[in-house]
C-alpha cells in the first residue's frame, strides 16, 4: 500500500462535505448580521434537501443511460463549483436584496444551494470513483469524509465562534428602585472574520481538486492500479462479464456456489441487500439530520462547555471510527445489526434529553454533562463505524453498488430532514435551554 495514495484518498474525501459543514459551524457568527436571523438554519435544511436534485440526476443517468455520464468530468465540475461558490461567499454573504418588500440574503442562499448541490452530488460520484483504487483506500476516503466535519469545527473553535460569556444584567421589577439581577448570554467577538473562514473553505476545495488530479495522473497511483483508467465503471463491468463468459465451462462444476441474487457479485440475497440499505439509510438519517438538529436542545441545558465539547468530540469520533475500520475491516451483518441497535439506543437517550429540555435529567449535576458528552461520542462512533462497514461491503459488490450507496445516503438524510424540520421549525416541539440561566425544580 502506498502512503501517498492513502493521503490523497483522505484529502479527496475531505472535499465531500467540508463546505456545508463549515457553513453550519459558522452560523453563530453569520446569523446576527443577516435579516433572516435564526430562521437561517431552517432555510439551509430546505436548500440542502432541494440540492438532492444533483444526486438524483446522476443516479438516474447511471440507471437508464449507463456509460453516457463521464464520472471524472462530473467530479471536476462539482469540485470547481464548490471552490468558486465558497470563494464568492467570502465577498457576498452579507449582501441583501429587497424581495417582496423585505431585505433578503439572496446571494447567501443561492450560493448555499450550489454548495449543497456539490456536497450532495459527491455522495454518488466520489464513492464510485474510489472503485478505481484498491479496496483498502476506501477507508482512507471515509477518514477524509469524517475530517470534513472535524476540520471546520476546529478552525471555528480557533476563530472563537459561539463563545458565550455570562454577564450580569439588571431588570426593573416595578416602578420603584427594586431590581433583580440575572445573567445574560453575550457572544464574544471572533478572532478572525467570516470572510476569511469562507476563503479557508475555498482553499480546502482546491486541496481536494489537487488530490483528485493526482489520483488520476500520479505515476505511483497508476502503477498500483494499472487497469483503473475508466470513467464510469461500464468498461470494468463489460470486461468482467467478458472474462466470465470466456472462462465459464459448458457444465457447472459440482458444488459450485450459485449467485444468491443479481445484485453485484451475487454474494448477498435480496433480503440481505435490503437489510444493508435499510441500515445505511437509517444510520445516515440519524447521524446527518435527526440528532444534529436537536444537539443544542440536548446539550445547552448542561452548559455552554458541554455543548462545545459534545460538538467537538463527536466530530473527532467520526474519523476515529474510520481509522479503527482501517485495522478492523469487519463485514459481519450480525455485528452491523448489533452496533446499529446500540447506536440507535444511545441516540434515543439523546433525543429524550432534547425532549426534556430545558430541564433534562441531572441538569444541575456535573455527571449529567459528562453523560451527555459521552453519549454523543458513543453515538457518532458506533454509527460511523456501521457506515464504513457498509461502504466496504458495497465496494466489494462493484461500481453500481457504490452509486446505490450514495443514493441511499442522500435518501436517508432527506427522510430525516422531512421528519425533523416540521418538529423543530414549524411546531416548535423542542425548547432551548439558556446556557446562563437554567431554572429547573
Amino acid at each position: 500500500m502506498s502512503l501517498l495514495t492513502h493521503l490523497l484518498s483522505c484529502l479527496f474525501g475531505l472535499g465531500s462535505w467540508v463546505s456545508i459543514n463549515g457553513l453550519w459551524v459558522e452560523l453563530p457568527l453569520i446569523v446576527p448580521q443577516i435579516p433572516e436571523g435564526w430562521f437561517l438554519p431552517s432555510y439551509l435544511s430546505v436548500l440542502i434537501q432541494m440540492a438532492n436534485v444533483g444526486p438524483l440526476f446522476v443516479t438516474l443517468m447511471h440507471r437508464f443511460k449507463p456509460g453516457v455520464l463521464n464520472e471524472a468530468a462530473v467530479v471536476y465540475v462539482i469540485i470547481a463549483l464548490g471552490t468558486v461558490a465558497s470563494f464568492l461567499l467570502g465577498f457576498l454573504w452579507k449582501e441583501t436584496l429587497v424581495v417582496a418588500g423585505a431585505p433578503r440574503s439572496v446571494a447567501l442562499l443561492v450560493l448555499t444551494f450550489f454548495l449543497a448541490t456539490v456536497d450532495c452530488t459527491s455522495s454518488v460520484t466520489f464513492l464510485p470513483f474510489m472503485m478505481r483504487l484498491q479496496p483498502q483506500y476506501l477507508t482512507s476516503y471515509f477518514i477524509g469524509e469524517g475530517v470534513s466535519g472535524l476540520l471546520p469545527a476546529l478552525v471555528a473553535l480557533i476563530q472563537g465562534v459561539g463563545v458565550v460569556h455570562c454577564v450580569n444584567a439588571t431588570q426593573s421589577t416595578n416602578r420603584t428602585s427594586n431590581a433583580t439581577s440575572e445573567l445574560q448570554a453575550q457572544y464574544q467577538p471572533a478572532n478572525f472574520s467570516a470572510e476569511e473562514f469562507f476563503f479557508f473553505l475555498s482553499a480546502m476545495m482546491l486541496v481536494c481538486l489537487a488530490a483528485f488530479i493526482l489520483l488520476n495522473y500520479h505515476p505511483s497511483v497508476a502503477r498500483e492500479n494499472p487497469n483503473s483508467r475508466y470513467t464510469n465503471g461500464v468498461k470494468q463491468k463489460a470486461q468482467r462479464g467478458r472474462k466470465w463468459a470466456e472462462q465459464k465451462p459448458m457444465m457447472e462444476p459440482y458444488g459450485q456456489k450459485k449467485p444468491r441474487s443479481s445484485f453485484g457479485s451475487g454474494s448477498y440475497s435480496w433480503l440481505q441487500v435490503s437489510y444493508i440499505f435499510v441500515v445505511l439509510g437509517w444510520a445516515n438519517a440519524l447521524t446527518n439530520v435527526v440528532l444534529p438538529s436537536v444537539q443544542s436542545y440536548s446539550c445547552l441545558p448542561y452548559g455552554n462547555n458541554a455543548y462545545h465539547l459534545s460538538a467537538s468530540l463527536a466530530a473527532v469520533a467520526n474519523p476515529l471510527a474510520c481509522f479503527i475500520a482501517m485495522f478492523l475491516p469487519i463485514r459481519s451483518l450480525v455485528l452491523m445489526g448489533v452496533l446499529t441497535v446500540c447506536g440507535s439506543a444511545v441516540g434515543a437517550f439523546i433525543m429524550s434529553m432534547a425532549v426534556l429540555s430545558p430541564c433534562p435529567l441531572l441538569v444541575h449535576d456535573s455527571a449529567g454533562a459528562v453523560i451527555i458528552v459521552l453519549s454523543w461520542v458513543l453515538f457518532v462512533l458506533t454509527l460511523s463505524y456501521v457506515k464504513v462497514m457498509i461502504g466496504l461491503i458495497l465496494r466489494d459488490e462493484g461500481h453500481s453498488a457504490l452509486v446505490c450507496c450514495g443514493a441511499v445516503v442522500q435518501l436517508g438524510s432527506l427522510l430525516g430532514a422531512a421528519t425533523m424540520f416540521p418538529l423543530v421549525s414549524v411546531f416548535g416541539f423542542f425548547s432551548s435551554g439558556d446556557p446562563c440561566n437554567t431554572r429547573c425544580p
